[in-house]
């Protein structure tokens, strides 16, 4: 039993772990937020033809087309020059690539990557980009906003799965539970035959 506590435990603390790495986009009650050096903004992705109006914080179950949207929460960011990129995975990091990651492209590496790019623009309030993936894979957000007044440039970047499934960590926890019980089977037939030995030797 003890092992089972144990091991749910560790497997808390990992999901908790990859919610930390996993990029800019962190949710907040039923918000998804995304946050771009001080700025931030609600963050949802829409897939209209095959899940209508049910929105997304990064990984995908479909390909097809897609919607991100950005809603404006604080900073003045639809004051501010946007620019959105969408490249293939090529740091091979998955869901805990970060900042520094995709800094340690080239900038020939970057356009290979790149399956959409919209250059800095202006839009106030609520900031969409439409996009149709044609196939699944692991891909890299990359949001950026220059401010006004200082020139200084602020960087989200955003892991996320297309064609996602979805079981995430459950059949490594299901596997952890198998092992824990067969260990706990084992330890527990091992004292109990020591214990007979005991016996037969005191007899």
């Amino acid at each position: 039993m003890n092992l089972c506590r144990l091991l749910l435990i560790l497997f808390l603390l990992g999901f908790q772990s990859e919610s930390i790495a996993h990029g800019s986009v962190t949710p907040e009650g039923d918000l998804c937020i995304i946050k771009i050096g001080f700025y931030s903004a609600h963050f949802k992705i829409y897939l209209p033809r095959t899940r209508e109006h049910q929105d997304y914080c990064e990984d995908l179950p479909d390909t097809g087309e897609t919607v991100f949207v950005m809603e404006y929460t604080y900073g003045d960011l639809g004051q501010v020059p946007v620019d959105f990129r969408i490249i293939h995975d090529v740091t091979g990091l998955g869901r805990f690539a970060q900042l520094q990651d995709v800094e340690a492209l080239s900038e020939e590496e970057i356009e290979a990557a790149t399956v959409i790019y919209r250059p800095p623009l202006k839009q106030p309030d609520i900031y969409t980009i439409n996009h149709e993936f044609e196939e699944s894979g692991n891909y890299l957000g990359i949001v950026t906003a220059r401010h006004p007044e200082t020139n200084e440039l602020y960087t989200a970047v955003f892991p996320f799965e297309v064609g996602y499934i979805g079981y995430g960590y459950l059949p490594l926890f299901v596997l952890l539970l198998i092992l824990g019980q067969g260990s706990y089977w084992w330890m527990s037939r091992s004292r109990n035959v020591a214990r007979q030995v005991r016996w037969q030797t005191s007899d």
